[in-house]
């Protein structure tokens, strides 16, 4: 069905698109997500932070900032949904166009700035909804906030009793100075902000690709010291690797297929930096059952994806699922949590 109707969503402007597909995903929940596909089975159950997801495959922020269609994103097969980044006020971020796609290299770039309706109006859908998996709220600042600690602090405290976890999201390019966040003595100020905030609600951090190695060592030894319940490493990137795209050179964040070998480069440099003493999750170039299945034995807990979406369309949850299911068989593991003992030595 998706190979039918690609045509025509390529057509539309990307943002549109978007929107179409999130109005979709948000009726059919209402309709009570009829032909849901079903839970996996128990082999790619696995536990993080003390959260039980019954699929290591998650949906990245960014995809439902505002949490318009969370039973629909569940009803395809994520065993994680990650709602945001919320801004304490709503905001209308950064002028249009700014998504664009890249067809030729199946990636996206994008330079939305935070655009959302404010935590406030998102809460109540997070409540209201039936959350056949766990739910992930992700918050950042507004874009002229006077004290962006203080708009952090803000949202975890509102989120957390309505979350099963809260994402601080320091990572996006498209907030200017955003990422500043991410070094010195503001880290630490920011994280000993959020922890205190957040009650006993797991707290995540979301990382850059372009950091350093330098960089991602005092990022996991602050988040160690802060008692941080996750990494999810990383967010898009600002470098340009090789593309194809005429959308090449728009400015914003990279993501989609031509992020993964960064991604993956990142996902060693933070295992190594952390040596297992915090769970990482990875983020980036998803769109396969083999690349997440390398990802979550070459030290990922758990996986996210978007972009791949937008080429291979609403089915893919599932057929990810399927092929990470066929692909511990093949190796010999009973269930996930085997597999990623046994690379892991």
């Amino acid at each position: 069905m998706f190979s039918l109707l690609r045509p025509a969503l390529f057509a539309l402007d990307a943002e549109r698109a978007h929107g179409l597909t999130i109005d979709g995903l948000a009726a059919w929940a209402k309709l009570g997500t009829p032909f849901a596909v079903p839970a996996p089975g128990p082999a790619l159950r696995t536990r993080v932070a003390g959260l039980d997801f019954a699929s290591p495959l998650g949906l990245a922020a960014g995809v439902d900032k505002n949490g318009d269609a969370i039973d629909g994103w569940f009803g395809l097969g994520f065993g994680s949904v990650e709602i945001g980044t919320l801004t304490p006020l709503a905001q209308p971020g950064n002028p249009k166009p700014r998504i664009f796609r890249l067809v030729e290299d199946e990636g996206v770039i994008n330079r939305l700035g935070f655009n959302n309706g404010g935590i406030d109006a998102a809460l109540p859908r997070a409540r209201a909804a039936k959350r056949k998996g766990v739910l992930g709220i992700n918050v950042g600042a507004n874009k002229d906030a006077a004290d962006r600690i203080a708009d952090y602090r803000t949202g975890v405290t509102k989120a957390a009793p309505i979350a099963d976890y809260i994402t601080i999201n320091i990572s996006s390019p498209n907030t200017p100075g955003l990422r500043d966040l991410q070094f010195g003595a503001e880290l630490a100020e920011l994280l000993a902000a959020c922890t205190a905030a957040r009650g006993s609600t797991p707290l995540f951090l979301k990382i850059a690709p372009d950091l350093d190695t330098a960089g991602i060592d005092h990022i996991a030894r602050a988040a160690i010291d802060a008692k941080i319940d996750a990494l999810i490493v990383s967010n898009t990137t600002i470098s340009r690797l090789p593309l194809r795209s005429a959308n090449a050179s728009e400015t914003g964040g990279l993501s989609g297929a031509p992020l993964a070998a960064l991604a993956r480069a990142k996902l060693a440099e933070a295992r190594a930096a952390t040596g297992g003493a915090i769970p990482l999750i990875s983020v980036g170039g998803i769109g396969s059952a083999e690349e997440a299945y390398a990802r979550l034995t070459g030290g990922a807990a758990l996986v996210q994806l978007y972009s791949a979406l937008v080429y291979r369309g609403p089915g893919l949850p599932r057929m990810i699922n399927a092929g990470l299911a066929a692909l511990l068989k093949r190796d010999g593991f009973a269930t996930l949590v085997e597999a990623r003992a046994a690379k892991a030595l």
